[in-house]
């Protein structure tokens, strides 16, 4: 049996179930036939434990009993394993459109062991790449640090969030865009966690840090609106599936626990 993981562009084909669920579907063959020019991707092989799991795109619909759903959303109905792993195929597809040809010689190349790509002319070897970015909750007593990205799509705030550059640390990466886009300096920075972020191949890092100085003076080219937010009257922050809602729901649990403990 073979897990499917098909998309189209950021959405992801999944079965409608009687009971209304969805799940990845699972088939000899893919509920899509690829088209000529496309070879599935193996991410891996059937084993004792897990099934096969083959990834690929397509441009046309989905075909009846199935529905193709909004990669982030799938987050929703999908066990997290399934979650996850829709998230690498993705990776892996998008990957895979844009290396077709050997960056050194032109030759074209194919996947090996789902991993990586060799040149079968010059040999050179490519392999999927990462962009990484850092994302910081920052407080002050009992207030947060919240903002408004001119991406965000929704009404939503989120936390500070920047890419990595080029021969800096991911410490050095925080404080530069906190610096950048509030005019802030922060200390007790600390790491939190790391999240993958297949939109289309990033890896969020996380974490929290204290504000230290400055007056908040909002990046216009990077940021609508921001401001601090007291633990108890916060707006609208992002959905549970990213780091950044783990970030401050850790921060607000933390600090009712602090609260109750005093009051006590």
């Amino acid at each position: 049996m073979t897990s499917w993981f098909v998309f189209n562009k950021y959405r992801l084909l999944l079965q409608e179930l009687s009971d209304g669920e969805y799940a990845i579907p699972q088939a000899v063959n893919a509920p899509i036939p690829p088209s000529e020019n496309i070879s599935p991707i193996q991410v891996f092989a059937a084993t004792e434990s897990k099934h096969c799991v083959m990834a690929f795109p397509v441009d046309v619909p989905a075909p009846e009993g199935y529905t193709f759903y909004d990669l982030r959303q799938s987050y929703f109905v999908l066990a997290e394993a399934d979650y996850q792993m829709a998230g690498k195929c993705h990776e892996l597809v998008y990957w895979d459109q844009r290396t077709r040809y050997c960056g050194h010689c032109g030759t074209p190349q194919t996947i090996r062991d789902g991993l990586y790509k060799e040149c079968p002319s010059c040999h050179q070897q490519s392999w999927p790449q990462l962009t990484t970015a850092i994302i910081v909750l920052i407080s002050r007593g009992d207030d947060v640090l919240l903002v408004r990205s001119r991406d965000f799509r929704g009404r939503y705030y989120g936390l500070v969030a920047g890419f990595v550059e080029t021969g800096e640390s991911l410490e050095e990466a925080v404080r530069r865009e906190v610096k950048e886009e509030t005019s802030l300096t922060i200390r007790n920075l600390r790491y939190f966690g790391s999240q993958p972020w297949p939109y289309p191949s990033g890896l969020m890092v996380g974490f929290t840090a204290e504000y230290a100085d400055g007056e908040l003076q909002l990046q216009a080219s990077e940021l609508s609106e921001g401001g601090w937010f007291h633990y108890n009257q916060l707006p609208e922050i992002p959905q549970k599936m990213s780091i950044a809602r783990r970030l401050i729901d850790h921060w607000t649990e933390e600090k009712k626990k602090t609260i109750s403990y005093e009051t006590d």
